[in-house]
């Protein structure tokens, strides 16, 4: 039996101006021995996604692809959990965190053909108070950075490199406290990321031990951050070596709650949204169902 599978496109994500051109390959490189019927969906509004996953989920698709960044696949991921249906990426966003780990290609075309000769794989996803992500949330720095990217009409790494330059300057690292049964941790930091996956994106490793199928959230903690620090931070955190830092901690949990002094940015896989002082993350195992490169 030829599976059905639908393509759920972003117009808005990336730097790709023409999404259009994503049409003629999958139609000419999708291999038609395995796919029967594809159809394909433009988001129009944030949230649309979710609601264009559920619908094709209704009407029997076995493979819904996500086309877009990491809020692309958040919307689609979340609609998928829990279900036999398995979600495909295909990246034309800024970060492509989850993409990059999983080892998608970031060439579309390359990442059209491996659909061809991929296979079902399991992984985890974590919930902040409630909500999915399936690469990494956190608050601090990098949420203040993702809410006014997201207000910008620059978009991809040098739009992303101008926000953090500029959002430097003007950011003021807030109070935290981490609390669990194994974990009581408090304390001013720059950053406090929660990952399933191990990067943000663009190959930044925040979290370089990550696994997706390990059970696990791993949290980095970055404390403040003089500037004169800022150059070996960096190269550290693209050199996946970023443990080796002073400035850095991380730890391991399935389950905590963080505490802030005030509501304020929060995101999920890299989209910003206000958030209140108390959030609860955990770790789902084995919740999503995801289409990998086939091992021979």
């Amino acid at each position: 039996m030829r599976k059905k599978i639908a393509f759920i496109v972003n117009p808005a994500s990336g730097t790709m101006p023409d999404k259009s051109r994503i049409i003629e390959p999958i139609n000419s490189l999708l291999d038609k021995s395995i796919y029967g019927e594809f159809q394909i969906a433009y988001t129009e509004y944030r949230g649309h996604g979710t609601e264009l996953a559920r619908q094709f989920l209704q009407d029997g698709f076995e493979r819904i692809v996500a086309v877009g960044g990491d809020g692309t696949v958040n919307e689609v991921g979340r609609a998928l959990i829990h279900t036999d249906v398995s979600m495909g990426v295909i990246s034309i966003g800024s970060g492509n965190g989850l993409a990059r780990h999983l080892q998608i290609p970031m060439n579309f075309k390359k990442a059209i053909e491996q659909l061809n000769y991929s296979e079902t794989v399991k992984i985890d996803y974590g919930l902040a108070n409630g909500k999915p992500f399936f690469a990494t949330a956190g608050t601090g720095f990098d949420a203040y950075v993702s809410q006014k990217f997201a207000a910008s009409k620059k978009r991809g790494l040098i739009g992303y490199l101008e926000q953090m330059l500029t959002g430097y300057l003007n950011y003021e690292p807030q109070y935290y406290r981490l609390e669990s049964d194994e974990v009581d941790f408090e304390g001013k930091a720059f950053i406090v990321t929660f990952a399933n996956a191990s990067q943000w994106g663009y190959n930044a490793y925040i979290a370089p031990d990550a696994s997706v199928q390990d059970g696990l959230i791993d949290i980095s903690i970055i404390s403040d951050v003089p500037i004169t620090a800022i150059p070996s931070l960096t190269f550290e955190l693209f050199a996946k070596n970023l443990h080796k830092n002073f400035l850095f901690s991380s730890l391991q949990t399935k389950e905590i709650t963080l505490h802030r002094d005030s509501e304020g940015p929060f995101h999920l896989d890299g989209d910003a949204y206000d958030e209140g002082k108390k959030i609860h993350i955990k770790v789902i195992r084995d919740g999503l169902n995801v289409l990998m490169k086939k091992k021979f």
